[in-house]
């Protein structure tokens, strides 16, 4: 099966530890968001995991623990974008996340490690030309340690409007743009542009508008074919496979302005305070009337299939 560590949280940036002693104890609890005594156990071991997925702002805390991660298949998204303070008052200095992408690739594989540069807005500061600039450099930076880059535009769900009113729709003209150039950038330095959840506007200039975090993705990470029952995708328009995440909203205390996942801010650290990591859950411990399910977990792995060719 496939764990996900990243929709709701950066588990690498603010709770590796806790990661680390749950990788230990070979499980983790995970309460439904919507129905909070509602609990999901899922065994943290790979014969059953064939492939944990994390999405980060700042994976260099997990290195020190990269050989708990040894055994298990490992798909990483690195978020590095040319934001300011302004918008992401806690992620690290963007020359040091360019220098730990590197570092994570070098260890993995660049087949193994992806570059996301979104959510991408307009605005006085952050003009196209801005944004077409630092996506030369970074794109320049990360050349050979990545085959793959996946943009998105902002989208104004409540959250964002609550905390970034300012924000501003991109319009299509500007997607287009930005899109075109985008992709010429990345292919010159041998990346796969993809596009998240924004239909198939950009296809047509180059881009795989499929979608960022499909199964096939994950097999060739892994180098083995994987048969997987299908579900949902998260949004109508979204093609990834997404399910099992072990994280939490309001929890990632990077506090984004556009984030998808953070309310306001004073929830955010009142609930990341509850944090033990020693706890097997992300927040808090076991309550009186929680109830708990073992998730039926197996290995997807088609031993049957040829062996993807992760060199490609």
């Amino acid at each position: 099966m496939i764990i996900n560590t990243g929709q709701r949280t950066d588990i690498p940036a603010f709770y590796s530890e806790w990661f680390a002693n749950r990788l230990k104890a070979g499980f983790v609890c995970v309460r439904n968001p919507y129905n909070p005594n509602q609990v999901s156990r899922y065994r943290l071991d790979p014969s059953v995991v064939d492939v944990l997925v994390f999405c980060t702002k700042n994976p260099a805390p997990m290195f020190k623990y990269m050989d708990l991660l040894k055994d298990y298949g490992q798909y990483w998204f690195v978020t590095i974008t040319p934001y300011g303070r302004d918008i992401e008052p806690n992620v690290p200095d963007k020359h040091k996340l360019l220098d730990d992408f590197k570092k994570l690739s070098e260890m993995l594989g660049p087949y193994r490690v992806v570059w996301r540069y979104d959510p991408v807005f307009i605005s006085d500061r952050y003009t196209e030309e801005y944004h077409l600039s630092a996506f030369r450099q970074i794109s320049s930076a990360l050349k050979d340690y990545t085959n793959t880059v996946v943009i998105s535009f902002l989208d104004l769900y409540p959250k964002v409007k609550r905390n970034f009113p300012e924000a501003k729709e991109v319009t299509k003209d500007q997607r287009i743009f930005l899109g075109k150039n985008m992709i010429e950038m990345a292919t010159s330095c041998g990346m796969q542009l993809k596009t998240c959840a924004e239909g198939d506007e950009l296809a047509k200039y180059g881009a795989d508008c499929s979608g960022c975090m499909k199964i096939s993705d994950y097999e060739r990470a892994i180098g083995k074919k994987l048969d997987i029952p299908k579900v949902k995708g998260a949004r109508a328009e979204c093609a990834c496979y997404l399910s099992c995440d072990i994280g939490a909203y309001n929890t990632c205390r990077h506090l984004c302005r556009y984030c998808y996942a953070n309310a306001e801010t004073k929830t955010v650290l009142a609930q990341s305070s509850l944090h033990n990591p020693n706890s097997p859950f992300l927040i808090g411990d076991y309550k009186g009337d929680d109830k708990i399910h073992d998730v039926p977990q197996k290995s997807w792995v088609d031993e049957q299939m040829t062996i993807i060719d992760t060199t490609l």
